[in-house]
């Protein structure tokens, strides 16, 4: 639901269980509420599972329009929350409507995430 940007993003996670969830960018008029896809596809596994290997993320896919001929990665905000509940080896697949695909590791498009050792 990108009414406003016309920049549609979508997202899938699977989990260390092997479960699938799913998510869209959703904007507000109110910018700031508005949700990126990962953050949905994260509420979507949050809802669905108890906590333990149904809330870890071993992979998520991003798919979205290239911005200036190159693949869109997660926003800051995004990397935070992959972090809270990935792994450093979690592997983060961004690719564009046309199949063009790079994988990343978590830790390298985060190297010093927030965590809960780090904040405690």
């Amino acid at each position: 639901h990108a009414p406003y940007s016309r920049f549609a993003v979508g997202a899938a996670i699977r989990t260390v269980g092997g479960a699938l969830h799913v998510g869209a960018n959703v904007e507000n008029a109110s910018y700031p509420e508005g949700w990126c896809a990962e953050t949905s596809a994260i509420a979507a596994m949050v809802s669905a599972a108890e906590p333990g290997p149904g809330r870890r993320i071993a992979a998520v896919c991003v798919v979205a329009d290239t911005i200036d001929g190159r693949l869109t990665t997660p926003c800051g905000g995004c990397r935070q929350r992959l972090a809270e509940f990935g792994m450093p080896d979690t592997e983060v697949t961004v690719s564009d409507p046309e199949g063009r695909a790079r994988t990343y590791r978590l830790a390298d498009l985060l190297p010093e995430s927030f965590s809960m050792e780090k904040t405690a």
